[in-house]
């Protein structure tokens, strides 16, 4: 006979509340005393009867309160917890390298993505004044289009001290970044440079390693960073040393600075000399004082604290305008530009921000976060797919009295030991991977180990990727009910697989987006790269003229070099082939627009500059010696004869100020500025005062190392003085795609560790689902399908989710990738061929991950999969 037993509610509430360690040895004396109520008074009786008593027992610490679910002891809980998850993580090894792998190679790319927006947005933070430092620009109209620039004239910087100088700290004037020959004793360099003012120092802050910030005061100073002082005196002390500088003039060392970080605008310039020795050695500069026309100059200046910049902008707006009525037709606005947007926010469309690198900024930050959530989705996908297999621990834990609330904090401590374990290869792998990243990002990233800031932003973001990879495996797994998992009827099923699908999904459709966009970035590079430049840049090759030594050189230098035969041909040129340097207007001619603000380039060039660099003749003729006339004569581009208006120039007369120049020539449009724009409006004019660069066109029929030694040799013998530097104009048209280009390896680095997590997390499933289908797989086989049968069912399901996934991203990746290529006047079109293209790589790469394990199943032998039935 079934001996009786209590109710099931009072049972229920007895094991829920009763404490675990006291449980057994209670539960068996209240079954004694309830058998002996039920002997004495009979069932319906004794459970009223056995209520009472046993409330009447209840003393305090024995029965746990209904409002204390609090452990004994926590520590030796969550210790417990983490034992349970290493001996999870031990017992199932390939599982456990497929998260930790995964969330590892997810973390690394969201470090090394975090550590480089951080260098984005700390973007010279290195001056102390970084908040209130600002540059003068101009907005001007040029032809009805708006176009932005920092050049301003000088006489700018004089009002502004003059009328606002109440509003500003310091204003500076300053030249240009350029290459400058520095010389003491026998010891020859060439460094990058600036001319400005004597409260430049002051204004951003130099770190002086020998001297003061004052040391400009004195006309004929200069200050050298740290390693232009070791290239020019070693060990020696160089304060108070003197340099020459281009060959032109002395200049003592008044103090010595830090070389500036990277991550500064200023990084590149490695001496500062003063504006006063500037305007003494170069004749063109002191007309320039008076003239507003002339866009030739920078100017810094610090605001006074609390001082608003809108304010002062709207203030200054209309001074150039106000002073000169010629400069007036272009509607000059001035503004004021902040340090702290000059990395992130400098570029504008028809006069209005239209953003920067900050898109840039935004694009890896979504990239970083959506490759971390990949990295999270293998671990929620693979924690709920081997669901069956903890469901009975759930179900025992529940039973023995843990509440969800335990159970959350359980799988939650496992997913931090496996977060953990993930940062802790992370941030071994980004370690060894910094020095690879910093070359292909044009950075120099290094990881902060002794600044604790940087570990708690690490403790932080281990919480943080803990709880998106193990909440909902945590509120999944503790939703069990144990009556049905003990029972046996627990399944799976088709709805508790739906989540997982929906993750593999959004796992595919980010990689396929990102194959799309990886491939259409390369594909716009390639492109432009495509464009024809218009002259010839193979064998060619550019040196600047940093010194008087250069000047008057050039017949001897040539006649040299021809009779050599290391070179073909030679050229001298205002600008360097892939820039202008000089921006005009003052042109007119018959039948010109009398509303027209007109812009043009202009390029100072000798006679030899056509046949040097291989431009191609539209109309008319070169420059030649043999005609003197032609030092009135001028070359314009295709650009420029539309932009005239004019059907037949050549023989037309174009007046230039008070100069009259006759057209001669019309040469085809060159891309000597951005590649991602049209080209400008151009003319070219043949003078020999005016000229800054060398142009050699390399003998092609002898090797290049045997031509530029002899070359060198060469130079020397006639321009001794100055060291023999040169650049080839491939390595300096490349370099105009250098931010594209490295934008775009970023991006496919990032990629491809987003593919491959993805097809991690695809494999570990695969594995899970062929384990799960072993006996069926078994019983297939018996029935006489084939391996190709077989491996079909299998990969159908997976294939089926990729499919899906390539549907959502093919529309969103058109979306964006539109709007991207509308910012470029020349930009490829969005080929059919890339989205097939990158949906049928996806495909395959589903196909090849899911196939071992596929194939393995299906090979098994049934015998061992059906013996366990």
């Amino acid at each position: 006979m079934t001996p009786p037993r209590p109710p099931q509610l009072f049972l229920r509430f007895f094991r829920w509340y009763c404490k675990p360690r006291l449980r057994n040895h209670l539960e068996g004396d209240l079954m004694e005393l309830y058998n002996e109520r039920c002997a004495a008074l009979g069932k319906r009786k004794a459970n009223r009867k056995f209520i009472v008593d046993v409330l009447q027992m209840f003393r305090p610490g024995i029965i746990r309160p209904l409002y204390d679910h609090k452990p004994i002891n926590p520590y030796g809980m969550y210790k417990s917890y983490f034992k349970i998850g290493w001996r999870n993580l031990a017992k199932n090894k390939g599982y456990s390298f497929i998260n930790i792998g995964g969330l590892a190679m997810g973390l690394m790319v969201a470090m090394l993505i975090g550590l480089w927006i951080y260098d984005e947005l700390s973007f010279d933070t290195y001056h102390e004044n970084y908040n209130d430092i600002v540059q003068v620009m101009q907005h001007q109209t040029v032809d009805g289009t708006v176009i932005t620039e920092p050049a301003i004239p000088w006489p700018l910087e004089t009002e502004m001290r003059n009328t606002y100088g109440a509003d500003f700290k310091y204003i500076v004037l300053a030249t240009w970044i350029n290459y400058h020959a520095l010389s003491h004793g026998e010891e020859k360099i060439t460094k990058l440079g600036i001319y400005t003012q004597p409260d430049f120092p002051e204004m951003i802050s130099l770190h002086m390693i020998a001297g003061t910030r004052d040391g400009l005061r004195d006309a004929n100073s200069v200050l050298v960073s740290a390693s232009t002082a070791r290239a020019l005196f070693g060990t020696d002390d160089a304060l108070n040393q003197s340099i020459r500088i281009d060959g032109r003039h002395d200049a003592k060392i008044t103090g010595v600075y830090e070389d500036l970080p990277h991550n500064t605008t200023f990084r590149d310039f490695q001496f500062i000399s003063t504006w006063d020795l500037y305007v003494t050695t170069e004749p063109w500069i002191k007309p320039s004082a008076t003239n507003w026309g002339n866009n030739s100059f920078q100017l810094f200046a610090q605001l006074n604290p609390h001082t608003d910049i809108n304010t002062v902008s709207k203030k200054i707006e209309n001074v150039k305008a106000k002073n000169s009525k010629e400069e007036a037709v272009l509607h000059p606005r001035i503004f004021l530009h902040p340090m702290r947007d000059w990395r992130l926010h400098s570029e504008w469309k028809n006069g209005v921000h239209s953003g920067g690198r900050i898109q840039m900024v935004l694009l890896f930050g979504v990239i970083g976060v959506f490759v971390l959530l990949l990295a999270c989705i293998n671990f929620m996908n693979l924690s709920t797919a081997r669901s069956e297999k903890r469901a009975k621990e759930v179900g025992i834990r529940m039973t023995m009295g843990s509440v969800r609330r335990q159970l959350v904090h359980q799988f939650l401590s496992e997913s931090f030991l496996v977060v953990a374990l993930a940062f802790i290869i992370a941030l071994a792998c980004t370690g060894a991977a910094l020095p690879w990243f910093n070359a292909l990002a044009d950075k120099h990233i290094v990881i902060t180990w002794l600044n604790p800031v940087f570990w708690l932003i690490s403790v932080g973001f281990i919480l943080v990727t803990s709880l998106l990879a193990g909440s909902y495996p945590s509120l999944y797994l503790s939703s069990f009910q144990p009556v049905k998992v003990l029972k046996g009827i627990f399944k799976s099923g088709p709805r508790a697989s739906l989540p997982r699908k929906v993750l593999v999904v959004v796992q595919f459709t980010v990689s396929v987006a990102l194959i799309i966009g990886t491939t259409l970035v390369y594909q716009q590079i390639q492109f432009t790269k495509s464009r024809p430049a218009g002259y010839t840049r193979e064998g060619l090759l550019t040196i600047q003229m940093s010194g008087p030594e250069f000047f008057g050189k050039f017949d001897a230098l040539r006649t040299a070099l021809k009779q050599a035969g290391t070179i073909e041909e030679m050229a001298e040129s205002s600008s360097p082939i892939t820039d202008v340097w000089l921006n005009s207007n003052g042109f007119t001619w018959s039948g010109k627009d009398p509303g027209l603000a007109e812009d043009f380039g202009a390029i100072f060039i000798t006679a030899e500059y056509g046949p040097t660099i291989g431009w191609k003749m539209k109309e008319g003729r070169n420059f030649s010696r043999d005609f003197p006339a032609d030092s009135s004569a001028v070359i314009i581009n295709e650009a420029a004869a539309k932009y005239m208006g004019v059907k037949d120039p050549i023989g037309m007369e174009v007046t230039w100020g008070s100069d009259r120049l006759h057209i001669i020539g019309i040469v085809k449009d060159m891309i000597t500025e951005s590649p991602y724009k049209p080209v400008r409006q151009t003319v070219y004019l043949m003078n020999y005062r005016w000229v800054n660069w060398m142009l050699l066109k390399l003998n092609p029929a002898r090797s290049a190392h045997e031509t530029l030694a002899e070359t060198e040799a060469i130079f020397k013998k006639i321009i001794p003085a100055t060291p023999f530097e040169y650049k080839f104009i491939d390595d300096t048209y490349a370099a105009k795609f250098d931010a594209e280009e490295r934008i775009g390896k970023l991006a496919s680095f990032f990629t491809v560790f987003a593919i491959f997590i993805s097809c991690l997390g695809l494999f570990g499933l695969a594995s899970f689902v062929a384990e799960q289908r072993t006996n069926e797989i078994g019983i297939r086989k018996v029935l006489g399908a084939s391996v190709a049968n077989l491996w079909q069912m299998l990969s159908l399901d997976f294939v089926a989710l990729v499919v899906v996934a390539c549907v959502l991203a093919i529309p969103v990746a058109y979306y964006f990738l539109q709007e991207w290529l509308l910012s470029f006047p020349y930009h490829t079109e969005m080929a059919w061929w890339v989205f097939a293209g990158s949906a049928g790589g996806a495909i395959a790469l589903t196909l090849l991950t899911v196939s071992y394990q596929a194939i393995r199943a299906a090979m098994a032998n049934p015998v061992k999969s059906l013996r366990s039935e």
